[in-house]
């Protein structure tokens, strides 16, 4: 009798496993954004999250594609190679490479076309949002694209509406479609092919120039907000620089994430200092791993 196995997971399953196995290493990867620069131990990492060693290391693995020591090791190694360079280093990187660099998040098509600027004056009258939830790497996303191409991207938590408000917020005279097949097709696209979609950028000019600054520091690396603002063409507009890149609407392929304080801290992130963590930790993590090969 032939054996029966075990059906191939699809892309899908796979793409929700990494939600779920986020959801339950949130609480780690805050805790590592905070303690990293002491290199813990699996023990001290496991014990902070209340799971035993065994447990932590297995469910972070899976997420991660790496052991915690590894995922660490991967910040430290990134961090050491931003203090060994000289002080403009990221910034001269970053003019240096442009949106046509090798890194997939500077071969992004920037669908501006997307909205007239009438439209987004007139907070998204006459544009149409269809928007929905898939699961990502980093939990649950939220999804909004707009006629030419995706306008929003966030997270939310279990019930949490407090994404979708903010949403509405930007575009409350949009007309708002709920449309979770749209959603999960963006999801799978970013999140499991690694593929940019067109974008469609809605916001006013200086936010919109803020924004493809953020396009410009290369994956794996990060910037202060005094380097973004220069990168904007407005050195020393750190509080507007600063508020721009807190009204990103599309996190994680716009990198917001990327945007540190002056003295090295990961700061504030609007979708969680858990996230910020991982999305930094996870591109490292590609930066070392093939250093070290």
């Amino acid at each position: 009798m032939a054996q029966d196995l075990d059906p191939v997971p699809t892309v899908d399953d796979l793409l929700q496993g990494r939600a779920e196995d986020f959801a339950r290493m949130d609480t780690a990867l805050a805790w590592l954004a905070l303690h990293w620069r002491e290199r813990p131990s699996l023990d001290q990492t496991a014990a902070a999250v209340g799971l035993s060693p065994h447990h932590f290391q297995r469910i972070f693995t899976r997420w991660a594609g790496v052991s915690p020591k590894t995922f660490v090791a991967a910040l430290a190694h990134a961090e050491a190679s931003a203090r060994l360079a000289d002080g403009d280093s990221v910034l001269d990187a970053a003019l240096d490479v442009g949106l046509s660099g090798p890194s997939r998040l500077h071969d992004l098509f920037v669908a501006q076309e997307g909205v007239t600027p009438g439209q987004a004056r007139r907070r998204g009258e006459g544009v149409t949002l269809r928007y929905g939830y898939g699961p990502s790497s980093f939990g649950r996303a939220l999804v909004v694209v707009a006629p030419k191409g995706l306008c929003g991207l966030g997270f939310v938590d279990d019930a949490d509406d407090t994404g979708l408000e903010d949403m509405h917020r930007r575009w409350p005279a949009a007309e708002w479609l709920r449309d979770d097949a749209v959603a999960l097709d963006y999801a799978r696209r970013i999140f499991a092919a690694d593929e940019t979609p067109p974008m469609a950028l809605m916001g006013p000019p200086f936010h919109v120039q803020v924004w493809k600054a953020l396009l410009r520091i290369p994956e794996g690396r990060t910037a202060t907000y005094g380097q973004i603002a220069a990168l904007a063409g407005k050195p020393g507009a750190y509080r507007a620089t600063g508020a721009a890149i807190g009204a990103n609407p599309i996190s994680y392929l716009i990198p917001c994430h990327r945007a540190i304080g002056a003295d090295g801290r990961l700061t504030g992130y609007y979708w969680g200092l858990s996230r910020k963590a991982a999305m930094l930790g996870s591109e490292a993590v590609r930066r070392y791993t093939g250093s070290q090969g």
